[in-house]
Parts: C-alpha cells; sequence; structure tokens
C-alpha cells in the first residue's frame, strides 16, 4: 500500500469499517454464491450479479437512493458495461428467492463479527434466541410502468416479513411477497425455513396481533424447544382455565397486569391449545393483552415477558430507519421485484452500520441506543463518498486486503474505532412538549389551503 492511499485510510476510519464488513460479508466469491443458489431462472449475461449489486449501493449510499446518479456516474467512469435500461430491467426481474437469499447469507456472516455485548435480554429469557417478527408494505412506488400511469393514489411495491434479533439488533431474514396488499401469515413459513437453517438454540418469537389465529402458534412451535409471545386479538376466542385463579402484579412503571391460563379456539377445534394471558392495563392507552405457551408464571414473569414484547416496537423503529436514513422511500425500480431487493440491500445497510454503532458504543462505554443511528449513517456516507472521490477501485482492492478470521476481524476494527469519536453521533435528549391547544377564534381557510404571505398580511392587519 502506497503512502497516500495509507493516509487516507487512517483520515476515513468509518469508511474503511464498512469497505472491511462488506469485504468480509459480501465478497465477490460470496455474491457469486448466493447467486447460483438463489437465482431461480434468471441470469447474469453481460451485467453480473456483482456488478448490480455495487451500482445500487452507490446509489443508496452516496447518491440518496437515485439509481439514475449512480449508473450515469459508473457510465461515465467505464464501470457500466451495458445500457441504463439494461440495469432497471435487470431489477425488475430479480426473483424474491434472490432479495431474500442477498440478506440471509450477508448477515449470517455479519453476525461473525457483532461486538461481544452485555444481553438485553431479562434474565429470565437469556436461554432463548429472541426473534421479532413483523411485516413492511414498500411504499412510494414510482409510476412510470405503464399499468400505473395515471392511477390516483399510492401504488405500493412488495410485501415482506422480516425477522429482527433482539440481542444482536440485526435483521436476520426476510420473506417477500409481490403484492404488497398481501397479509402477513401466509409469508411466515418461507420465513421460518429460512430461521431454522440458522437455529442453534431454543427461539422465542414475539409477533404482534395480525399474527394471532390458530396456525401461527403452531409454527412458531414446529421445533420442541421454540416459544411464542403474540399479541391477542379478539378473532380467536379465549377460554378461561377456571381451576386456575388469577394472578395480579403491578410492572416497574406501576400499571397493573392480570395473568389468566386457559384454551385459544373452541373446544371442537383441533387445532387449540393451552396459553396463558396476560393484560397490562394502561391509564389512557390501549391494554396490552399477550398470549404465549411459557405458562410457568414464576420462572418467565409477566414484566419480562411485558418488557420482551413491548421491545418489539424495536423493529417497527428499523422500518422507519431504513425508510429515512437508508433511502427506502426513493425507489430505483418500478416493478414489485426491484423494490423487495432495495428492502433488503437497505436492512443489510442498516445492519453494516448497527454493527458499528455497537463497537463505538462499547469504546465509549455507552448504552447502544444513546449513539444516534442517523447522525452516525450520516458520517459514514460523507466518508465513503471522500473514499470513492479520492482512490481509484484498484487502490481499494491493494488496500484491503481480506482478513478471513473472523475473530481477527473483530480485533482490527476494534483498533481502527477505537479513536474514532464525536458527540455529534450523541442522541440529543427528549424534549417534553407542551400539549397542543386548540384555538377556538381561529378563521377557517376558503378551499382548505392559504400562503404564507396571506397569513402574514391578515396578522399585520390586526
Amino acid at each position: 500500500m502506497d503512502g497516500y492511499t495509507r493516509e487516507t485510510l487512517e483520515r476515513l476510519p468509518l469508511a474503511e469499517t464498512v469497505l472491511r464488513l462488506w469485504q468480509h460479508a459480501l465478497s465477490g466469491q460470496i455474491l457469486r454464491g448466493i447467486f447460483e443458489e438463489h437465482r431461480g431462472r434468471s441470469y447474469e449475461g453481460v451485467l453480473s450479479f456483482e456488478a448490480l449489486v455495487q451500482l445500487v449501493a452507490d446509489a443508496l449510499l452516496e447518491h440518496q437512493g437515485s439509481g439514475r446518479q449512480a449508473f450515469q456516474r459508473a457510465g461515465e467512469a467505464g464501470e457500466l458495461p451495458t445500457s441504463q435500461e439494461a440495469v432497471y430491467g435487470k431489477l425488475r426481474r430479480l426473483p424474491i428467492s434472490l432479495s431474500n437469499g442477498f440478506l440471509f447469507g450477508g448477515t449470517r456472516r455479519l453476525e461473525e463479527v457483532v461486538p461481544a455485548a452485555g444481553s438485553p435480554l431479562p434474565e429470565s429469557l437469556r436461554d432463548f434466541e429472541c426473534l421479532i417478527i413483523d411485516g413492511k408494505k414498500l411504499k412510494h412506488l414510482p409510476k412510470r410502468m405503464k399499468v400505473a400511469r395515471g392511477v390516483k393514489g399510492a401504488v405500493l411495491g412488495g410485501k415482506a416479513v422480516a425477522a429482527l434479533s433482539w440481542e444482536t439488533g440485526l435483521a436476520v431474514a426476510m420473506n417477500g411477497h409481490l403484492d404488497g396488499e398481501a397479509s402477513d401469515a401466509p409469508l411466515m413459513p418461507g420465513l421460518m425455513e429460512q430461521l431454522d437453517a440458522r437455529r442453534s438454540g431454543p427461539r422465542l418469537f414475539i409477533e404482534d396481533r395480525q399474527f394471532c389465529d390458530l396456525v401461527q402458534p403452531w409454527l412458531c412451535m414446529r421445533h420442541k424447544e421454540d416459544r411464542f409471545l403474540i399479541r391477542y386479538h379478539p378473532k380467536v376466542k379465549f377460554y378461561r382455565d377456571k381451576t386456575r385463579r388469577l394472578v395480579r402484579g403491578v410492572d416497574a412503571q406501576g400499571r397493573s397486569y392480570v395473568q389468566e391460563w386457559g384454551w385459544l379456539g373452541g373446544p371442537k377445534d383441533t387445532r387449540r391449545l393451552y396459553v396463558r394471558r396476560i393484560t397490562l392495563y394502561r391509564k389512557g392507552e390501549e391494554n396490552v393483552i399477550l398470549v404465549t405457551d411459557l405458562l410457568d408464571d414464576e420462572r418467565y414473569p409477566a414484566e419480562d415477558l411485558l418488557a420482551a414484547y413491548l421491545a418489539r416496537w424495536g423493529i417497527e423503529r428499523v422500518f422507519q430507519r431504513i425508510t429515512e436514513v437508508f433511502h427506502l422511500n426513493n425507489l430505483i425500480a418500478t416493478s414489485a421485484e426491484g423494490t423487495l431487493f432495495q428492502f433488503a440491500f437497505c436492512l443489510l445497510l442498516y445492519n453494516l452500520t448497527e454493527i458499528i454503532r455497537r463497537y463505538l458504543a462499547a469504546q465509549q462505554k455507552l448504552p447502544v441506543e444513546r449513539i444516534s443511528l442517523e447522525q452516525l449513517f450520516y458520517d459514514v456516507q460523507r466518508q465513503l463518498i471522500a473514499w470513492s472521490e479520492l482512490t481509484e477501485p484498484a487502490a481499494t482492492v491493494r488496500a484491503l486486503r481480506p482478513i478471513d478470521d473472523p475473530r481477527q476481524l473483530r480485533r482490527y476494527l476494534k483498533a481502527i474505532l477505537a479513536p474514532t469519536w464525536t458527540d455529534r453521533w450523541l442522541k440529543a435528549p427528549p424534549k417534553k412538549h407542551a400539549p397542543k391547544r386548540k384555538s377556538h377564534d381561529s378563521p377557517a381557510i376558503p378551499g382548505a389551503h392559504t400562503s404564507l404571505h396571506r397569513l402574514l398580511q391578515a396578522s399585520t392587519a390586526r
């Protein structure tokens, strides 16, 4: 490595960290393996899958989700072996299996280098891998396809269900569907197949109320040691076991709850199962009602299960972050297949940034949530853009010799990031906002809109 490249690397530690994580998770050889395993009937032709991945990475990491900017610049640099139209066409035809496999394969490699940290799980649940499941509709699809032109209202792309590991914070798998209006439940068997491929012990599946039926719990219990924690939906009737007394308690925030045992499903339904139901009463908010097959309330306290379910909002925040931070609201492709690939890509970028955040949190002895993912990724983008402008691709290949041993790579990343810190990455303290007061003397606005200039004039005339 020449002196110039070495100096550039030293000045851009976040960029080097991302490049090394990417190299470990999705090197050319790994991408070729993922493509061969999951490509279905698709083929590469002039534009390889590896080249397509690099083009999408450039669009999301350097051009705020603009495929046009990334593809044009690649063409100017002589790095685009085909036309821009062919790139869009390739994205439009990517099979769902390839999007699923891209996220699953890349994340399996990233999990090898997640920094060790204290488990965030309640002590009673630490024998489980807690997996939070939720669905995501892909919105803001550009109406460039002929059938979508002139359609009033929003057009959805694909739909996906994803699994988030509570302990590592990483999105570990997804299963997609072309219909953005599809229900979450039918996508679960495909997701479970992927999760079974990485199973290493008992799991606790944490799911929202749309998964509360007489199919999903049995799907979660396919393996003897696995358990479920699902928000109750009244579409499935609960029959209380009157031979067991109610158990009441108060959680850490002083809110009361009640526990009861009984059957989910009617007496004549062969799928019915015995569960424990926990109802948390929240003043001024909707009550939280959970059902679980963790029947022992002494071994698995209600407070721990309530905390586990409330942590399910973590995956909602992930979806919000990848939409706003990783530019999922700026869809590159015009087909459902392309939107699902971009969703998988954004989840993978989230995983990369989350790993960096965890290294920094460990170095600074801070809770991970104290570091802003948005502020950190902003600097990651700046450094990656600087690296691409200041160096040639050949220099990158020479500078980043692969570190194959995950333990050695963890030590290397820790050393890179040890002196890297700025208080800009800290989250701003939460602010208490005064409740909005309704004004009873505000004049109605004709036509439901006006201009700021007219408002200012009216204010001055009073």
